[in-house]
């Protein structure tokens, strides 16, 4: 079919369902639309045969739904009304919730239903449930109601006739601020936890800290440290740990408010944030491997099971700081001296990595010398796994890679991923030519055409075509909390081959005869002069496409990659 998208920003759930119904066949293209926009016009333009709105903030006029089938994508379960549900799925701690694609009509959210699926709640922030598992039902019900659509034979039901399948939803406001108040004398550090997690990357908590007004992003249980309710007691890896009524509370990420006529503001690590603002404070490093001890944060992690060792990370939003990067870059090289025969790089739930933190290289004194800096160490990160020859690297993608961490990902030998991750191996849409090693290790797995391709048409695309193309060794069809321990028994599996010495060597001669033929410091070199020109020159678009992004000013316009882009198309297999 030829479907129009129509969303009001092109983010993960978008991209998604983008990539997904291209992979099905379907001729799609892409309009982002605001208040503003002429809509009619837009779609008269297009000539759909049907429109869906995956991520939809304004409502589809009538002479639209009226005159072309327009399927709205409602993350919540059936009867649910109200912009705000997820957040009060996570907020009211709900066990399950759902998605409903339903007939856009003169009311939000109450056309009638082409189909509906249910999802599992489990305890994680919000926008790391909206990636997974509210994803992975939104695209399962598109899916289906794409489906019942080009059958010509379905009909959707109203919501009240619906059978009883499922506890029916019901309409709810916006979650206010003053109900994501959090009472540190009084509420118990579940309770903050729950709270803080319900509005983890927008529109995050308000609150009062050190005499100034700020809005917490993200939170994680602590239960060895305590101290008077509301203080500040540690720092760890740019959190703070604030003390609850009855324990403590890790926050990684602190975004001061919007000043009247001054731009956006934007979350950074807690203590990056506070600057000189904050006091005196003891640097707690976390435990590498925590095991089943007392709940505690940490954003990297390794384990061993047997001959397989599992380096963990996970970083807000999936961007890598240069503090990240060198950080991880310690715990590999320390992964590196334990006797195992298999590494796994990634493997937790959610994304694998964004690449260079485009937040903290807007705050930085010298945007251009923390770009540089942030480049050259996840360079040191992505050489550090070329060059390991004694094991094998697995990267365990159980959630969306984009730019420099889908080139962190193909530098392992077999790259894992969950079914539902979605891949952005380009970097042209903020004005970079990019590094990483990129140019050894894309056109190595998938051919230079196609990775020309890749990095031109700058389009998402699924694991399953990331798989044909060359970029994805394995796919994990599971669910996001199941992709840790498939990976764990896979990797063990791996370790325990006979074959794993006779790979492990192959692969030793295999680097020993590309470094000849042409050395890494050669590729890195090439990819860096780029990259030095993009940085230190202020007129190029990297600038002014970095701030716009981290600011989130509003686009102009549909981008021409996306209004253009070729229906159903992927590059071709070389």
């Amino acid at each position: 079919m030829r479907i129009l998208l129509i969303a009001g920003a092109f983010n993960s759930l978008t991209q998604r369902v983008h990539a997904e119904l291209g992979d099905g066949g379907h001729q799609v293209r892409v309009e982002l639309v605001t208040r503003e926009t002429p809509l009619l016009e837009v779609v008269r333009r297009h000539s759909p045969e049907l429109i869906v709105a995956p991520m939809l903030k304004t409502a589809v006029p009538r002479e639209v739904w009226s005159a072309y089938t327009c399927l709205i994508v409602h993350p919540g379960p059936v009867g649910d009304r109200g912009p705000s549900s997820v957040d009060w799925a996570v907020h009211l701690g709900a066990d399950r919730w759902g998605v409903t694609v339903l007939q856009a009509n003169d009311e939000m959210d109450a056309g009638d239903v082409w189909a509906a699926v249910d999802c599992l709640v489990p305890r994680v922030g919000k926008s790391d449930l909206y990636r997974n598992e509210i994803a992975d039902a939104a695209v399962e019900a598109v899916l289906r109601a794409v489906d019942r659509v080009a059958s010509g034979s379905h009909r959707p039901q109203p919501q009240g006739t619906l059978p009883d399948t499922a506890k029916p939803g019901r309409p709810r406001p916006p979650l206010r601020q003053d109900q994501r108040r959090i009472d540190w004398h009084r509420d118990p550090t579940d309770t903050v936890v729950r709270t803080l997690r319900a509005a983890d990357s927008q529109p995050g908590v308000r609150d009062e800290l050190l005499d100034d007004t700020w809005f917490l992003h993200g939170g994680h249980p602590e239960d060895t440290l305590t101290g008077r309710p509301g203080e500040l007691l540690a720092t760890r890896c740019g959190a703070i740990c604030r003390a609850t009524a009855d324990g403590a509370v890790w926050i990684p990420q602190l975004r001061p408010p919007r000043r009247p006529g001054e731009p956006g503001t934007f979350a950074l690590p807690a203590t990056l944030a506070l600057g000189d603002r904050l006091p005196p404070l003891p640097e707690i490093p976390a435990p590498l491997d925590p095991g089943d001890g007392p709940r505690t944060w940490s954003d990297i992690r390794y384990r061993e099971d047997g001959p397989a060792g599992f380096l963990e990370f996970s970083f807000p939003g999936g961007a890598m700081s240069t503090d990240h990067c060198r950080r991880l870059l310690a715990a590999y090289r320390h992964a590196c001296t334990r006797p195992t025969s298999v590494l796994v790089l990634g493997g937790r739930r959610d994304f694998f990595s964004n690449g260079i933190h485009l937040n903290v290289i807007e705050a930085a004194a010298d945007p251009a010398e923390e770009s540089w800096a942030n480049i050259n160490a996840m360079d040191d990160l992505v050489h550090a796994v070329l060059t390991t020859t004694d094991r094998l690297v697995v990267a365990a993608l159980g959630g969306n890679a984009a730019a420099g961490g889908v080139m962190l990902a193909l530098a392992a030998d077999e790259v894992w991923c969950r079914s539902a991750a979605v891949l952005n191996p380009h970097y042209r849409l903020m004005g970079l030519y990019g590094s990483e090693y990129w140019t050894y290790t894309l056109p190595g797995r998938a051919g230079s055409e196609v990775a020309e391709q890749l990095t031109a048409r700058a389009l998402p695309i699924t694991a399953a075509a990331g798989q044909r193309l060359g970029l994805v060794d394995r796919i994990i069809d599971s669910g996001p909390q199941e992709f840790a321990p498939r990976t764990a028994h896979l990797a063990a599996r791996l370790a325990s081959s006979p074959a794993v010495q006779a790979r492990i060597a192959g692969k030793k001669a295999a680097r020993e005869c590309d470094e000849a033929e042409r050395p890494l410091h050669a590729y890195r070199d090439h990819e860096l002069s780029r990259m030095h020109r993009i940085f230190f020159d202020p007129e190029q678009p990297y600038h002014a496409l970095r701030r716009a992004f981290v600011r989130k000013e509003p686009l102009a316009g549909t981008p021409s990659h996306l209004d253009a882009s070729p229906s159903g198309a992927e590059p071709r297999l070389r």
